[in-house]
Parts: structure tokens; sequence; C-alpha cells
């Protein structure tokens, strides 16, 4: 069976900003998938340690108050949602994150900032995955398609609905059957394994990356700077 038919891990943060090394966890949601069924789901809410900006509570529903008094230590958050994301990696499973770059950055970020074991450290030392991103994978296999390649216009372009969009569950299970929805119309993705796709990415990340920098230089701002690397940026030095 292709990997679109086993079962897959979607993953969503909902945060405080959209820079993914300075950004906190507000929200999160690990949701298991088989055969299109939610067979396992855990959420969670942090208080994330700072103010939530009004215009990150205005999209996720998330405020301050609300964050500080129903929600845990975004340490003690954090840490449970990296074990679980690994221990589904230890059992060869997939996740799925729309634009892991940025969920996973910023994940890799909060354990830096909070001392706690990275992601690589909790495997024993090997690298992380295999992660798919629908969001990378669309956009190499659709290169040419205009539009938006936000979850709402992707879930729309695939026939995926999409409720309740910016709510961490409601976007890790749609990112999970919008990657289905690419492997059933696009044979070449459905052939590969995951770890084969994971390693895929990679380069087609890259790929846009440099394409997206050629772009803004062109456009007159060359000093822009486009992280070529995927899933994980390189994490500078954080704030405590």
């Amino acid at each position: 069976m292709a990997w679109h038919g086993e079962e897959l891990v979607g993953f969503d943060l909902e945060t405080t900003g959209t820079e993914p090394l300075e950004a906190r966890i507000v929200t999160a949601s690990v949701v298991g998938v088989q055969g299109g069924r939610v067979v396992r789901q855990r959420d969670w809410l942090a208080d994330p340690g700072i103010r939530i900006p009004a215009q990150a509570s205005a999209i996720h529903g998330i405020s301050s108050e609300r964050a500080a008094a129903e929600g845990r230590p975004v340490v003690e958050v954090a840490d449970e949602i990296a074990e679980t994301l690994t221990g589904y990696w230890t059992q060869g499973v997939p996740v799925v994150a729309y634009n892991a770059s940025f969920d996973l950055t910023l994940l890799s970020a909060e354990l830096r900032r909070h001392g706690l074991p990275s992601l690589s450290e909790r495997l024993g030392g090997a690298p992380i995955g295999p992660v798919l991103d629908p969001y990378t994978i669309d956009r190499a296999v659709d290169r040419y398609r205009r539009g938006k390649r936000t979850l709402e216009a992707v879930c729309a372009e695939y026939g995926v609905v999409l409720e309740a969009a910016h709510q961490a569950a409601a976007d890790a299970l749609a990112a999970v059957r919008v990657a289905v929805a690419i492997a059933e119309r696009h044979a070449a993705v459905a052939a590969l394994t995951p770890a084969q796709l994971h390693e895929r990415q990679i380069d087609w990340y890259r790929i846009w990356a440099e394409d997206f920098q050629d772009f803004l230089r062109r456009k007159g701002t060359p000093d822009a700077f486009v992280d070529p690397s995927w899933p994980l940026r390189e994490l500078a030095p954080v704030a405590g």
C-alpha cells in the first residue's frame, strides 16, 4: 500500500507571531489519521510566557488572559509535543505539517530556549523525519498554478473541507487530507516512500528558495535572504 493509505500524523502550531525563531507556542495539535478517519488526537494550550499580540489573537482566538488562566507552562507543552512527534518518527510514522519549516523551526527554537533536548537528540542523534509538507510538495508538482498557496487556498484546489481554519486540530487534519489528495492526483508523488519524499522536499524547497531569492534581487531587494533549509532552519541564538 502506498504511503497515503497508511497512518499519517498531522501537526500544527498556532503561535504569537510569524517569525519562527522569535514566536512562541500558543496552541498545538497532533492528529493521527488512517483511512481518512481521525484515530487519535492530542491538543495543547500553552501559556507562552509573553503577551500574545492582538493580531495573533484575532487569527487563532486565544487571548493572553485565556492563555495565562487555562494554558500550561510552555516548557511542559514544548517538551510533550517533541516527545509525541519523535515517538511517531521512531515508529516510522510520517508527520504531516503544512509549511513544516515554520512549525518545526519554531518548536526547535522553543526547545532550545528552555534548555530541552532537541528533536534530533530525542532520536539518538538521527535526523528528524520523515516529514511531509503539502505546501512544499504542491508548489513543486504544480509549479505554475496561479493564486495563493495558503492552506485554505490549497484545500479549495484539492477539494478538502477545512473547518475552523487557524485552529490547530483543524489545520493539522486538513494538512493530512491535502497530502493524501496530492498523492491521489500525482502518481509520481504516491510512488515514492515517505523517506524518499522527505529527501525530494529538501531539494524542492532549496530550488524554490533560490528562485525566490533571485526574484527579490530583480525587484531591488538584494539584502533580502530566503533560508533554503527544510524542514528546519538553522537556529540562531535565542533570548531566554
